[in-house]
């Protein structure tokens, strides 16, 4: 298989030609149709996961064809066209037997865990628990652009959130995460307001249902909380760090009304894993404060019928499409947020 490999943590990453992966054991092979560039595979990249073992091929967010089965699979079979959410389950641990793959004690995750989707062939794991059919109309791309940020942000809005039309909801930053979440709240009939310090993404915010934005770089006092306070006269019952920063953590947590509810959805640095927050705020005013790791296999149908319905449309989020190559430079440089919206790899082979 053609695929893209680093032997070093922020060391280079090539190109190559390597052994095709075999299905193990409940497990298939993929054809990759697609792969989104993501920054947890930066994350990855600089060695803030100490899941991953060297030499490591990246990525996580993928779609493709199935062409090779392994013994015990009894769901599906070669030609069948799926995805994959980010974080698999083991299908036997107790939270997989409670439904909750997404916090798996025995965490499958490509990219990370095992060999990732910056290739045109990936093994998955525990296929009949972790597999999602996709609907023929739904092409590759859009299935890839699904992959961790659009999952993430369905779970933190709509599973963990408790979005309910009419709510006010901060999103703070709008990479592909943040962006996510503006569409979902918007579609549950959220009033949202999109915060971030690059223009060009407050306007793409906007046009997926924003009907407030916030430049943080005009902010007097750099107040972002102030400003979400006087725009919805009390603050917001739902606010969501789609960052991962100390300072958006924060902003996200003092944005809120009381008995608000916090979703950080955004991971942080490692050394800026364990941000101050206002626990005296938390107490005073009863907020929740809530994770969300991805979305299990058996939620996607939920997601895919809105998507169906029109109600989503993931497909405005693509900002992108690439070739491997390509990819694989932007990969070094995620830290700067380069573009706006999700970049696809979809083009695999040489030149």
């Amino acid at each position: 298989m053609r695929a893209a490999i680093f032997e070093r943590f922020q060391g280079p990453i090539t190109v190559t030609t390597l052994p095709d992966p075999a299905p193990r054991p409940g497990g298939v092979v993929l054809k990759v149709g697609a792969t989104g560039l993501c920054r947890s595979d930066w994350h990855g990249w600089m060695g803030h996961d100490t899941d991953i073992h060297l030499p490591h091929v990246p990525g996580h967010e993928l779609a493709g064809t199935v062409v090779a089965v392994g013994a015990g699979v009894t769901r599906w079979a070669e030609g069948d066209r799926v995805t994959v959410p980010f974080v698999g389950g083991c299908g036997h641990c107790g939270e997989c037997a409670a439904g909750q793959h997404q916090v798996c004690e025995n965490q499958f995750q490509p990219g990370f865990t095992h060999w990732g989707s910056f290739a045109d062939h990936v093994a998955i794991d525990h296929a009949d628990v972790n597999l999602v059919a996709l609907p023929e109309e739904m092409g590759f791309d859009v299935a890839a652009s699904l992959g961790c940020r659009f999952v993430t942000s369905f779970r933190g809005v709509i599973d963990q959130g408790r979005v309910r039309a009419g709510e006010w909801v901060a999103v703070h930053g709008c990479g592909g995460v943040g962006l996510s979440a503006v569409m979902i709240a918007a579609a549950a009939g959220a009033q949202v307001i999109a915060i971030d310090i690059d223009p060009a993404k407050l306007d793409l915010a906007r046009s997926l249902g924003a009907v407030a934005t916030i430049d943080a770089t005009t902010t007097a006092n750099g107040d972002v909380p102030g400003q979400v306070h006087e725009i919805t006269r009390g603050g917001v019952q739902l606010s969501i760090d789609a960052l991962g920063h100390p300072m958006t953590c924060v902003n996200s947590v003092l944005s809120l009304r009381r008995r608000g509810r916090h979703v950080q959805i955004g991971l942080l640095l490692a050394d800026q894993a364990r941000p101050a927050i206002p626990m005296d705020r938390v107490i005073a005013w009863e907020l929740e404060l809530l994770g969300s790791h991805g979305m299990q296999a058996h939620r996607y149908p939920a997601m895919l019928e809105m998507i169906r319905r029109g109600r989503l449309q993931p497909e405005k989020l693509i900002g992108a499409r690439v070739d491997l190559d390509e990819g694989t430079r932007l990969l070094t440089m995620m830290d700067r947020f380069p573009g706006t919206g999700v970049t696809i790899i979809d083009r695999f082979g040489a030149g």
